[in-house]
């Protein structure tokens, strides 16, 4: 008992989409949780000057990402599951599974695209405030000054840069010279910590966006071969 003819082919060609979309599902939670702990990412996310807590934006979105990876792959193994038992039942709580997640991927990629470069900024603004505090502003506190130099040297061997531009580069690494700080790298890098930031965070971005779009092309024929095939269960003589 069972489909037959093109339906058929429809049923194994959605168990296949399927497998993929849980594959999916299982390669986003992999890369969500390799962003959560990757050592350059959480060495400056967890950094914290006085009440100045580096911002927690991009944590959020990892946060969210980690959520839909493992939904994915729950939902991935239903669908699975009901094209090969041919049950009506499981593939439409699939498809309406789909299509609850196809808009909310729809609704976050229309936030992400409006904001993409907020956590650039952000973290652009932190790193500003704590540079300006260790270079610029007369400290006499010697402990407040030492712990504010610690959280400016983690940026710098981190992202291996230096101030905010070529001239404040240069400036900074002849006052460490002079004893005066000690916040550059020891191999006397010239690069902006600004475009360093902006290379780490957008790089991370467009890699979320690239697995959103496809993610978003399979749950498309998913809809479509899940909606064909429980029409055609439907209308199978055999049932």
């Amino acid at each position: 008992m069972g489909v037959e003819g093109c339906t058929k082919c429809i049923k194994y060609m959605l168990f296949f989409f399927n497998f993929i979309f849980w594959l999916a599902g299982g390669v986003i939670l992999g890369v969500a949780l390799w962003l959560r702990h990757d050592h350059k990412i959480s060495s400056l996310l967890e950094l914290k000057l006085d009440e100045a807590q580096a911002p927690s934006t991009f944590y959020i979105s990892v946060h969210i990402l980690i959520a839909v990876g493992a939904v994915m792959m729950v939902v991935g193994f239903l669908g699975c599951y009901g094209a090969i038992q041919e049950s009506q039942c499981l593939l439409g709580t699939f498809f309406a599974c789909l299509v609850i997640l196809f808009a909310c991927e729809v609704a976050a990629g229309i936030w992400g695209y409006m904001h993409k470069d907020t956590v650039s900024k952000e973290m652009i603004n932190f790193y500003d405030s704590v540079y300006d505090k260790a270079v610029t502003e007369t400290i006499t506190d010697q402990d407040k000054k030492k712990a504010v130099a610690s959280v400016l040297k983690v940026f710098h061997e981190t992202l291996n840069c230096c101030g905010k531009g070529q001239g404040t580069s240069i400036m900074t690494q002849l006052t460490d010279r002079l004893g005066l700080t000690d916040v550059c790298p020891s191999q006397g890098f010239s690069i902006s910590c600004h475009s360093r930031i902006q290379e780490l965070f957008s790089d991370k971005i467009y890699l979320i966006g690239i697995a959103a779009l496809v993610v978003a092309v399979i749950m498309i024929f998913e809809m479509i071969f899940s909606m064909v095939l429980c029409c055609g269960i439907r209308n199978s003589p055999v049932y």
